[in-house]
């Protein structure tokens, strides 16, 4: 009877790791077709985000598929940069492990900050956009 009542608290640990893994496969799926819309999409346990064209979207993932979608066009972004919690990084910089890191996007009016867990990715995202924006802002516009 003792052995049943120890194992009982590891069985719950046990369920809510099965509950865990299955609502991040359902945040996955819905990301999947969400994305098939996008050029370019990347998939984060704090947001999602796309590009098509010259329309970046991004959000929170959730099992019914991404929710507060916040849209911007390239043309309003005034500047691009990686933000660290301790302030901002420089593009160029060894990004350090473990830190809470985003995408902030300078609006003028305002700052939009795209979260991300994984800084390699953050940092290959932020210079993507940032030669997109140049490349855009160098061509000519008829």
């Amino acid at each position: 009877m003792e052995r049943g009542l120890l194992w009982l608290p590891l069985l719950g640990v046990f369920v809510w790791l099965a509950w865990a893994g299955w609502n991040e496969y359902q945040k996955l799926e819905a990301y999947k077709q969400w994305a098939a819309a996008f050029e370019r999409a990347k998939y984060d346990i704090y947001a999602v985000l796309g590009q098509q064209g010259d329309r970046l979207v991004w959000g929170k993932p959730t099992r019914q598929g991404p929710v507060a979608l916040q849209e911007v066009t390239i043309q309003a972004i005034q500047a691009i940069t990686l933000d660290g919690v301790e302030g901002p990084l420089p593009a160029t910089a060894d990004v350090p492990k473990g830190c809470t890191i985003a995408i902030a996007l300078d609006l003028g009016d305002k700052t939009q900050w795209i979260p991300f867990t994984d800084a390699d990715l953050a940092l290959a995202w932020t210079n993507q956009l940032q030669t997109w924006q140049e490349s855009l802002q160098s061509t000519p516009q008829t």
